[in-house]
């Protein structure tokens, strides 16, 4: 009978531990149940995580960063609708800290990104599975691996799937100093292609031009000056065939207006919040078009294709040769988030400032 009772307890002790390891990691994470307004309707929660299952890995998340289609969908605004309750965030850079059995592309200690969006990634910890996930280098900073999926792609994929730009053609673009921008300007530098970034005037205008010059803009024309420029007609620079727009309104129609002959405009935001308004002499006599583009719709439609890996290749490839920076950031520890989201949305400064939460 003692027997019988201290097998028991052995394997009631083996249970126990086994249960406790699996669960050992108690993950910090950013949920919301309902819509409205982040500083409102985020609740940082705690919750065990199990070990990962067979193809799963478990991940440390290093830093995620804050963008606007975040806050929008927190908001409801967004056409991405999570399920409640829902881990907020899309973005991030995280450490490998246990695999799966089957798992076989991935290694403990490697370096990840998602490579799916939705993951919800505003947590210390999460389980993914091993094909959401795209491994990176541990050489790329922290900073630049946050914010690889979102601006830079959309950045690359709007200089590459609407009209082709070689070196020695123009672009020209509205809210030049957006994250989207400087990555704009970034590559076209690396790939000999002008770029004219267009911005809102502002205190201190003159050093918001030197650090977009330096990254890689051609020139830098505010709004006002936008209208009265002649770089175009005096041929100091080539027409543009590509007009980059995020902030609609007359912004919109005055960049619309210096393409050239058969030019495509791409919008892929709304800043201002105003329908574009497009001159009858430019559809008519220059046959310009006006596209629209969404990175979440792209990635779904080519979450396989080898435009994708071609794409992360070239970017990844940029970051390691410092060709290519994260835009202008602040890193705010986790426990902040609500400071950092309030912030986020406060467009004033010289420089578009990119959040990033920063998780350890």
């Amino acid at each position: 009978m003692q027997n019988i009772s201290s097998q028991r307890f052995l394997q009631n002790s083996f249970d126990v531990r086994q249960w406790t390891r699996k669960m050992a990691i108690l993950a910090k994470a950013l949920k919301f149940s309902n819509y409205g307004e982040p500083a409102d309707v985020l609740e940082l929660a705690q919750e065990p995580l199990p070990s990962p299952e067979k193809n799963q890995v478990l991940v440390k998340i290093l830093a995620a960063p804050i963008n606007p289609a975040d806050i929008n969908t927190i908001q409801g605004k967004y056409p991405v609708k999570p399920k409640f309750p829902a881990i907020a965030g899309n973005e991030c850079v995280a450490e490998i800290q246990e695999v799966g059995s089957c798992v076989k592309n991935l290694k403990k200690g490697q370096r990840v990104v998602p490579f799916v969006t939705g993951l919800g990634t505003w947590s210390t910890h999460a389980i993914y599975d091993e094909d959401q996930l795209l491994p990176i280098s541990d050489t790329i900073g922290l900073a630049e691996a946050a914010t690889l999926t979102v601006n830079p792609c959309t950045a690359y994929r709007m200089l590459k799937d609407f009209v082709e730009v070689l070196p020695g053609h123009c672009v020209i673009q509205n809210g030049a100093n957006s994250a989207v921008g400087q990555a704009v300007h970034q590559l076209c530098k690396a790939w000999g292609i002008n770029s004219v970034g267009v911005v809102r005037d502002r205190p201190g205008i003159q050093d918001l031009k030197n650090y977009l010059k330096k990254l890689g803009a051609t020139e830098v024309l505010t709004e006002e000056e936008v209208r009265a420029s002649k770089i175009f007609k005096e041929n100091q620079l080539p027409k543009p065939m590509l007009a980059l727009n995020c902030v609609g309104g007359k912004s919109a129609t005055e960049i619309s207006r210096h393409l050239d002959d058969k030019g495509v405009m791409v919008t892929y935001g709304g800043m201002a919040r105003e329908p574009i308004a497009v001159a009858t002499a430019s559809l008519i006599f220059k046959d310009i078009s006006f596209r629209g583009f969404w990175m979440t719709r792209w990635t779904k439609e080519n979450s396989t294709a080898p435009e994708r890996f071609k794409m992360f290749e070239d970017l990844l490839k940029l970051i390691e040769q410092k060709q290519f920076i994260a835009p202008v950031h602040e890193m705010v520890p986790l426990e902040k988030y609500k400071d950092a989201t309030k912030a986020s949305l406060d467009f004033k400064g010289l420089i578009g400032k990119k959040y990033i939460l920063s998780m350890h």
